[in-house]
């Protein structure tokens, strides 16, 4: 069974943070983001291509939705598993693990993306702007679920000026407790 979630907006460090957790605990993980990056890879179009498409087609989101649900209630299922929703869902199933939101502000996002996938920060910065609002207002139509309420979970950590390692140790700490 899962032992965590780890949930936040694109470039708050999530993936980096997993990663790290599941190379110093020995677990495995499932990456949201990646499932979602993987099929706009597969359907040849942009991630902002894709978000477009699957806040016109919300089957497309309900799909990919349903296979972390699958694999938050696996018995077999990763140790990890890391989305937007993750968090939501493991509440809402009732499912005993620690559930972590990290945020930043859009402009540490911003930042953060330009450095992954380059471009100017300028352009970074409305490109996210614009998908935060457009995941906003297809999780409030899909799920009716407030991406600003943060009652889900049980660890909030606001990674904004925060190295990796920071956020890696208030999450490791909490896991020792």
């Amino acid at each position: 069974m899962v032992k965590i979630t780890v949930s936040g907006p694109p470039g708050s460090g999530t993936s980096t943070l997993v990663k790290k957790l599941a190379i110093t605990r020995n677990w495995n993980y499932v990456n949201g983001g990646g499932i979602f990056r993987d099929e706009a890879d597969r359907r040849g179009i942009s991630v902002g291509q894709f978000s477009q498409l699957c806040k016109n087609d919300l089957d497309v989101d309900r799909s990919l939705d349903t296979q972390l649900k699958e694999y938050l209630t696996a018995a077999n299922g990763p140790d990890i598993v890391e989305s937007r929703l993750s968090g939501w869902w493991a509440s809402n199933l009732k499912l005993d693990c620690l559930r972590v939101w990290v945020k930043v502000t859009p402009e540490e996002s911003a930042s953060r993306i330009q450095t992954r996938e380059g471009g100017d920060l300028e352009t970074r910065l409305i490109e996210s702007e614009t998908r935060q609002s457009d995941d906003k207002d297809r999780y409030r139509l899909l799920y009716d679920i407030d991406l600003d309420d943060m009652s889900p979970y049980n660890l909030i950590i606001d990674a904004t000026g925060l190295s990796a390692e920071e956020v890696f140790e208030l999450v490791n700490n909490k896991l020792e407790n």
